[in-house]
């Protein structure tokens, strides 16, 4: 069990990281105001929070439109072998992919549900060329190119 399982969550925390998902640059002095605590016991729990590895990252989101990489694409794996070691090769290998935002390893049909996010389908093209078919171990993949993006990164209910 990690320590982020082991830590307990009180109203204060949940309210804390209802707000934290939404905005993690928010103040400390306007998450006390709204959650009810001072301004230094907000950040002792923001502290623990970050340290049990509950809030595991603070980062920036950014319009991929607005920098050129206004395509995502959504691409099932499915390898050829289920050894072990092969299976740990493809994860290496898309997670040191730039273009690969998010991977997951799954059960059913695929192994894999890939998250890529590209220029065009130019560049797609050819990341499936060096992914997919010069790499090895790949069965079949299926892409599902996506329309438009009605949720993502929502927050989790606490």
């Amino acid at each position: 069990m990690t320590q982020a399982g082991k830590t307990r969550l009180d109203d204060f925390d949940i309210k804390i990281l209802q707000l934290m998902q939404f905005d993690n640059l928010m103040q400390q002095r306007e998450i006390s105001d709204r959650v009810g605590l001072s301004a230094a016991a907000v950040a002792r729990r923001l502290k623990r929070l970050r340290s049990t590895g509950i809030i595991s990252k603070d980062i920036s989101i950014l319009n991929q439109r607005a920098v050129g990489h206004p395509q995502t694409v959504f691409v099932e794996v499915t390898a050829k072998n289920g050894k072990l070691e092969l299976l740990d090769w493809m994860k290496r290998r898309f997670m040191n992919c730039p273009q690969v935002q998010q991977c997951y390893h799954v059960t059913g049909e695929a192994d894999f549900v890939l998250i890529i996010n590209i220029r065009g389908m130019d560049e797609y093209t050819s990341l499936t060329r060096e992914l997919f078919f010069e790499e090895g171990n790949v069965k079949c993949f299926r892409t599902c190119v996506m329309m438009e993006k009605v949720k993502s990164a929502g927050p989790i209910p606490l």
